[in-house]
């Protein structure tokens, strides 16, 4: 069986999500790190909606680094829920939102229009008209639209024209019917829901100016977006989905974990902002949630009031360990990161038939291994390390030399970042093997120089392998 060189690059794409369904070759990708990664954390969240709330509503958080394979995990859990008889809602939530500067408005409307969007697609449910819903839409766009024309048309129509034409046009450039013009049909309603909150967030989403005009609109309306959501779109499509043997509605939002974390207007961290402060409201909707959190706010001095908005500890997914916190190699975790990059090439094969193919991409079983290793268990980063040595060596088999080029590489765009403070704080972690609450600590976090493992009933941190032959580290 001859390798296809192409196909193999493309596989190894670090930005490519695996779709976990049997009718997929990506299930043929896709490893389970399960047993090196601190239990079912998947079958825990699913067992979660599925046995003990399958008759109410709940909340759950999911956290890990960016890149370790999350989006991954839930559209697995996507696949299981499915086939448990309830209706998966799953998005990004940054293709509809602006991660540097959002609030839970923004986030509410998205659930709906995901939702609605999803219900859309479902020919067999009908729904009463969302009138609540409607007015608060046409409300919004009328607020974002007297902004557009005063900005775009006031030099040439005047001032007086442009608010005279404004009413009329609104409804014209969000594709929102008019006063009158909206029909009573349950189509209409969800197309309405979908089309307007789409366009009103890609206008808001462009513009920062836009944002503000439309969160003064939305937020003194915040708790009446969540009544309405609920008794006009969840609590009619629950009931309908139940009589065609749905068990209820879960929305999974994903990146959500990747909010910035900025100050907001009043000097607050977006991120505690949005888990802290508003939490009570993000768990507002009546159905099943999840929500992706960063990473860092486990760090936060806030993160007991999380877990008491959220009543509930956030799952976390860890790295993939290569090494135990004794610095000797892990096998298992080696095992499974080899059989990783292998099925990318050989999807077809079983385990012990890959092993026999390393020679194809490989100089040597060594070159592997020390691909597995440096990657410290990032999924990510590693299919970044292969893809670009495939690149660099124009070809297979990858040798050492072009392997060290590319890890010397990003090693040193990583070391530009760090600083004398954050070399002491990262020297005390792999002395110690574990991090505190400290500001500086939630940096090395965030930043990726701190990766976190649980194995065989341990917990502990280290830091990022690639940094491990740094001068810096050892002064």
């Amino acid at each position: 069986m001859t390798l296809d060189l192409k196909k193999f690059f493309q596989a190894t794409n670090p930005g490519k999500t695996l779709f976990v369904d049997n009718a997929t070759e990506d299930q043929k990708y896709y490893i389970d790190f399960s047993s090196v990664r601190g239990g079912q954390i998947i079958e825990d969240l699913r067992d979660n909606i599925t046995i003990w709330s399958s008759d109410d509503r709940s909340c759950q958080l999911f956290t890990g680094h960016i890149g370790c394979g999350k989006s991954t995990e839930l559209l697995r859990l996507k696949a299981d829920l499915e086939r448990e008889g309830f209706h998966v809602v799953y998005f990004e939530s940054s293709q509809d939102l602006e991660m540097g500067d959002v609030d839970v408005g923004d986030i509410l409307l998205a659930i709906a229009r995901r939702v609605s969007e999803s219900l859309e697609n479902l020919e067999k449910i009908q729904l009463a008209e969302p009138k609540g819903l409607k007015d608060l839409l046409k409300g919004a766009a009328k607020v974002l639209q007297t902004e557009i024309q005063l900005s775009a048309e006031a030099n040439v129509m005047g001032v007086g024209k442009v608010a005279a034409s404004t009413e009329g046009k609104f409804s014209t450039e969000f594709g929102l019917p008019g006063i009158g013009q909206v029909k009573a049909s349950s189509e209409e309603g969800l197309s309405f829901i979908v089309s307007g909150i789409g366009k009103i967030s890609a206008k808001a989403k462009a513009s920062p100016d836009l944002r503000s005009k439309l969160r003064a609109y939305l937020e003194p309306r915040t708790n009446n977006i969540l009544e309405l959501i609920n008794a006009e779109l969840l609590e009619p499509a629950r009931e309908k989905l139940k009589q065609y043997q749905k068990s209820g509605i879960v929305a999974i939002v994903d990146n959500l974990d990747r909010v910035d974390s900025t100050a907001k207007a009043g000097g607050r961290p977006q991120q505690e902002y949005l888990f802290v402060d508003r939490g009570e409201q993000l768990r507002g909707l009546n159905c099943h949630l999840i929500y992706t959190m960063p990473l860092g706010l486990r760090f936060s001095n806030d993160f007991n009031t999380l877990t008491q908005r959220f009543m509930v500890n956030p799952q976390v997914l860890p790295m993939v360990p290569v090494q135990l916190s004794d610095g000797s190699k892990c096998d298992e975790g080696m095992a499974l990161l080899r059989q990783m990059v292998l099925a990318r090439a050989f999807p077809d094969m079983d385990e012990p038939q890959r092993l026999g193919k390393i020679s194809e991409i490989f100089d040597s079983p060594e070159t592997l291994d020390r691909l597995c290793l440096i990657s410290g268990g990032h999924v990510r980063n590693l299919l970044r390390l292969l893809n670009d040595a495939i690149k660099k060596q124009r070809g297979l088999p990858i040798s050492r030399q072009v392997l060290e080029e590319v890890i010397r590489l990003y090693r040193n765009e990583q070391l530009l970042a760090i600083t004398d403070y954050e070399w002491g704080l990262l020297r005390q972690v792999a002395k110690q093997k574990k991090v505190a609450g400290d500001d500086g600590y939630q940096t090395l976090i965030r930043s990726m120089f701190v990766y976190e493992y649980r194995y065989s009933q341990e917990t502990w941190f280290d830091i990022n392998p690639i940094l491990a032959d740094a001068k810096e580290l050892h002064e």
